[in-house]
């Protein structure tokens, strides 16, 4: 009897864990498909404006911004490592810490280049501090939905630094979500923003019509000038590929966290069925010895 209320005591507690992890399952779910409409919706405007920046260079011929500029000596440069605030996502945090520690090596492996690096995540933040190093700057405010005024002003230091001197290069480290069913971590170059305007315009500086994809010339008319629009634009399609970056991150947790929790409710139930089957034999083998019990008892009488 004590072996069966055992495996009856155990059987309840999976099941109570079953639930927890159905029902977080289904909360992950849900986040993610908000989460996912506003990653899409990023991904086209920040695509978009990537190419106006690239065809408003062009176009301009001489006109340029410091942000579009490489440095000439890489001597400070940015890490910032996007991780989740709670746990129970499976690989997602690991994956993106052990990128964004290989590129942390490879600089510091560099003689006389300065590191700065920061995180967002509570996850991170833990990993750092059992790894004993200390972060520049912690964002703990990025959850399942990062608002823009959050990453706005970060950015908004990161171009002042930028245009200062003070930074020459920001390296992102976070999981890119390229769809429901596949998410890489990376690390991505933000500063500066040489790649929107690779491949576009007229190397002999004389023209005003950016090339397209196809072939076609598309003749811009500024007004005032093109030096005023690329000082508005160029941080905009900074700060749109940021905010970018932070809600992959998000999307991507919340898929990691829901294939997780799946996982988890399928191991629950196998054991649920396991734990069943074991109840029912201990069961039945002391139902068994009650009534050999009884029937030697009977003998015994007669």
């Amino acid at each position: 009897m004590a072996n069966a209320r055992a495996i009856v005591k155990r059987l309840k507690s999976v099941k109570n864990i079953r639930k927890i992890t159905r029902t977080m399952e289904l909360i992950a779910t849900a986040r993610f498909k908000k989460a996912q409409d506003r990653a899409t919706e990023a991904a086209a405007y920040t695509r978009k404006i990537g190419e106006v920046v690239a065809d408003l260079a062009a176009a301009g011929g001489e006109i340029s911004h410091p942000l579009l500029k490489e440095p000439e000596n890489e001597s400070h440069l940015t890490v910032l490592v996007l991780t989740s605030n709670r746990g129970l996502c499976g690989g997602f945090n690991s994956g993106v810490l052990r990128k964004a520690m290989a590129r942390v090596r490879e600089i510091r492996a560099q003689a006389g280049v300065g590191l700065d690096l920061e995180v967002s995540g509570k996850r991170g933040i833990s990993y750092l501090k059992f790894q004993q190093i200390t972060p520049t700057e912690k964002y703990t405010q990025f959850e399942d939905q990062p608002a823009f005024a959050d990453v706005d002003a970060i950015a908004d230091r990161y171009v002042r630094e930028f245009l200062n001197g003070n930074l020459d290069r920001l390296d992102v480290a976070y999981q890119r979500f390229v769809s429901s069913g596949k998410q890489e971590p990376v690390v991505e170059t933000l500063l500066p923003l040489s790649g929107l305007a690779e491949g576009a315009g007229d190397s002999s500086g004389n023209g005003a019509a950016a090339p397209k994809a196809d072939g076609r010339q598309v003749d811009y008319e500024f007004l005032p000038n093109p030096k005023d629009i690329l000082d508005e634009i160029v941080p905009a399609a900074f700060k749109a590929r940021l905010f970018k970056c932070f809600l992959d991150s998000a999307v991507s947790e919340q898929i990691a966290r829901m294939v997780a929790m799946k996982g988890a409710t399928e191991n629950a139930d196998e054991m649920i069925g396991d734990l069943s089957q074991k109840y029912n034999r201990a069961r039945q083998a002391q139902i068994t010895n009650e009534l050999a019990e009884v029937i030697g008892g009977a003998a015994a009488l007669e």
